[in-house]
């Protein structure tokens, strides 16, 4: 072969080679940029402001200790006075049912077991009386269902009752007492004694905070709170018995209890429902210390007047509100917005902050959850409330042409 007919066929695989080169290379460039992932784009977030409401203004009695709590909510919200453990009076038997329901259980609307009632219970009645005591009938040989028992105790506020089904549920007086200061100690009611089932002995002592918690127990109870509502109940052998609560039926007033002695005074542990907004709110107050119960029954109307402005339903975010928004480098534009609606029942000034987070996102559908906007309330045991967030709109693959014109930003991605 002559020298210049190499050259020729050298020149033409050369040509070849690189023809095949400048394919390979592009085919494996447009394989690269198209099956490369897209880079991330992250959220431009939008802060929800702090929240705040009108600081409550209760109307507190001018005597006493009082204090208000309310289902739901940690501790007590407020209180006047000098917030000491004091004598709680017949209170007390608020006490009692519990602890003697830990023991013999009753559920809504049952009955519970029949109890006879005996000698040794006519002996505790004429007890009770010798102490000047509150009571009701009892007779050797009658028989009350646990709930009737119950309803003998509470309603009429019965000393021998609470004593009779003391002994019943535990045996004897002594190993209630011992039952009842663990039940205390065991429910986080350190501030609170109790000597006797009645709350007659001025060693039965309470504070305003704990008598709030005990209150919040009270109506957490279905049976417990079915009885401290009822305004009277007929019982066999009995006959009629009226609850000395009379508050029951005004501003809303289902419970709990009553207590009179000389040391105690006048004293009410009491619940009320009333709405706010679409919520239910059950506040539970006390108050110690009255010189007569109309008195009591009097500043307690007017406390719950005055506290019931100061709850709000707050609107933490609407459904679809805006919290931020992606924007990508190839031009797609989402907003990040909420899930659902979402509202808190507050408490007067209680703050309430927001803080939103967010994931990078390379691609996403409508309705992907990319975050989540979080709402805390209060300071003191505060409340979270968080609202998922997702994605507004597509956020969809660039396509060939932008991705084999941007190859730097994919390798960044």
């Amino acid at each position: 072969m002559s020298p210049s007919r190499r050259v020729v066929l050298r020149r033409r695989r050369i040509t070849v080679f690189s023809i095949l080169l400048i394919v390979l290379v592009g085919v494996g460039y447009i394989g690269a940029t198209n099956l490369a992932p897209v880079p991330a784009s992250a959220a431009t977030l939008e802060q929800p402001a702090a929240l705040t409401q009108p600081v409550a203004a209760p109307v507190w009695p001018g005597f006493g200790e009082s204090a208000i709590g309310a289902v739901g909510f940690p501790g007590v919200l407020a209180s006047s006075g000098e917030q000491q453990t004091v004598p709680i009076a017949s209170i007390t038997k608020m006490v009692t049912a519990l602890v003697i329901l830990d023991a013999k259980p009753l559920g809504a609307g049952e009955d519970g077991p029949s109890i006879t009632f005996t000698d040794a219970d006519v002996d505790i009645y004429y007890d009770v009386i010798a102490e000047n005591g509150s009571v009701a009938p009892v007779v050797s040989g009658m028989v009350l269902t646990q709930r009737e028992a119950f309803e003998a105790m509470l309603l009429p506020s019965a000393n021998n009752y609470a004593t009779s089904l003391a002994v019943w549920a535990y045996g004897s007086k002594d190993l209630y007492l011992a039952a009842a200061q663990s039940w205390l100690a065991a429910n986080g009611l350190t501030q609170t004694t109790v000597a006797d089932t009645s709350g007659l002995s001025a060693s039965s002592v309470s504070s305003p905070a704990n008598l709030v918690e005990l209150g919040k127990l009270v109506v957490g109870h279905p049976a417990l709170a079915e009885i401290v509502a009822l305004q009277s109940a007929v019982l066999p052998v009995i006959g009629t018995v009226t609850n000395t609560n009379k508050l029951l039926g005004r501003d809303g007033v289902d419970g709990i209890k009553t207590g009179t002695t000389d040391v105690a005074g006048a004293c009410l542990l009491f619940s009320t429902d009333f709405t706010v907004g679409t919520s239910t709110v059950t506040m539970v107050g006390v108050v110690l210390g009255g010189d007569t119960h109309t008195e009591v029954n009097a500043a307690i109307a007017s406390l719950i007047d005055s506290v019931k402005p100061g709850f709000h339903e707050v609107v933490l975010a609407e459904e679809g509100a805006v919290f931020g928004s992606y924007t990508t480098p190839w031009g797609d534009l989402s907003d990040i917005v909420a899930e659902r609606a979402a509202s808190a029942l507050v408490w007067s000034d209680s703050p309430i902050t927001g803080a939103v987070t967010a994931a990078d996102v390379q691609l996403g559908r409508a309705g992907d959850e990319v975050g989540e906007v979080s709402f805390t309330i209060g300071t003191e045991a505060p409340t979270t409330v968080t609202v998922p967030l997702e994605l507004q709109e597509n956020i969809i693959d660039p396509g060939p042409a932008w991705r084999m014109g941007h190859p730097g930003e994919l390798a960044a991605g």
